[in-house]
């Protein structure tokens, strides 16, 4: 059969979908989190573990104020065995909207909050030690939210200030990395002391450029991996924000594959909208500590955890959307403590999962 030169074009413009990798087999732990009777999840956002092997949830909860630009944001701290221990930064300034949690090495708790586009850093003590970015203040004509018009976002890119950043991670000398995500859309870079050192990227789909990126992640030798998801890949920089490499998750679609909400997304063939809600478009990303590191990464259709080497083979895929336990709602953040422990909190089921995976169980695709 012979195609058209249009028909050719059109598929040449595909991504090569790969060979399925096989699918690990894991298990959720249910009931893991213990919260106080009067306490409950909302959207969780965020997930993060420190070396005390404490979990840190950032979620959409304890809404106070109107049900417009309400303070949306809560901090809670449970053990290693799930049970609630606190609230960190009850009624925080920077309260708004959450976004995500990381803990750096020295187990200083950073949280990310999309609505004020603040980035606060907690000792291990839970009092804040460092602000970044500044919240507009309510006696400002410009405290309202960013107009989308169809037309190009406008840019801030003072030194400092960020509109609607998504995450924060560090590479081994201590700098931190931010991803100033859906109107910048460049990542800002400061050093250990909390002096701003230079940011690179501009919205756009070219090397270096991102549409939203969303996650943030560093490897050990200090590579910046960034979930570019409106263009539905991953970019991987050095420190200095020289590009290295583009990640793309290209496999097919699993039979009978299910968006968690809202209709069926459109087929890549063709398709030139925003791609956050196609297959293999990287919410979030994490690295796995150790001699040998993995990263994972998660998507909201078809609502699958992928595991990959840090060049971006796909090594194994688990789970799927859905509301049940091992099914996921649009996984907002990944933490994993192990290569095998992943800890996925998520938007839409108002919850975060404990994941145990059992790689040497799994068996390799049919062929």
């Amino acid at each position: 059969m012979k195609l058209s030169l249009a028909g050719a074009l059109m598929l040449a413009a595909l991504p090569a979908l790969a060979q399925s990798p096989p699918e690990i087999p894991f298990d959720s732990v249910p009931d893991f989190f213990k919260l106080p009777a009067d306490m409950h999840f909302g959207e969780a956002s965020g997930v993060a573990v420190n070396s005390k092997k404490h979990i840190f949830v950032f979620h959409r909860g304890n809404v106070t104020g109107a049900s417009y630009r309400a303070q949306a944001s809560q901090l809670l701290e449970f053990g290693p065995d799930g049970k609630f221990i606190r609230e960190v930064g009850k009624n925080l300034y920077a309260w708004s909207f959450a976004h995500v949690v990381r803990v750096d090495r020295d187990d200083n708790i950073w949280t990310v909050d999309k609505g004020s586009d603040m980035v606060v850093k907690f000792n291990p003590r839970g009092r804040v030690s460092q602000v970044y970015g500044r919240k507009a203040e309510a006696s400002d004509e410009e405290s309202e939210p960013y107009k989308r018009n169809g037309q190009p976002k406008p840019t801030n890119f003072d030194n400092g200030r960020f509109r609607q950043p998504t995450d924060v991670t560090w590479d081994p000398q201590g700098n931190a990395y931010i991803s100033d995500g859906y109107w910048n859309s460049r990542i800002g870079k400061v050093d250990k002391n909390g002096d701003w050192v230079m940011s690179w990227g501009s919205p756009g789909k070219a090397e270096g450029q991102f549409d939203t990126p969303h996650s943030i992640a560093a490897d050990a030798r200090g590579n910046i991996y960034v979930a570019d998801r409106g263009n539905r890949r991953i970019q991987v920089f050095d420190g200095d924000g020289k590009f290295l490499r583009a990640i793309a998750i290209d496999l097919p679609l699993p039979d009978g594959a299910k968006p968690a909400i809202g209709n069926q997304p459109p087929t890549l063939q063709g398709y030139v909208g925003g791609m956050t809600q196609m297959p293999g478009a990287p919410w979030a990303v994490c690295i796995t500590p150790g001699p040998t590191q993995y990263l994972y990464a998660s998507d909201a259709f078809p609502g699958r955890v992928y595991k990959m080497t840090l060049d971006g083979k796909i090594v194994g895929v688990l789970g799927k959307s859905g509301k049940q336990l091992k099914q996921f709602g649009w996984i907002h953040e990944i933490a994993c403590p192990s290569e095998n422990e992943l800890y996925v909190a998520e938007v839409l089921n108002w919850r975060v999962q404990k994941l145990i995976l059992h790689p040497e169980k799994a068996t390799p695709p049919a062929r």
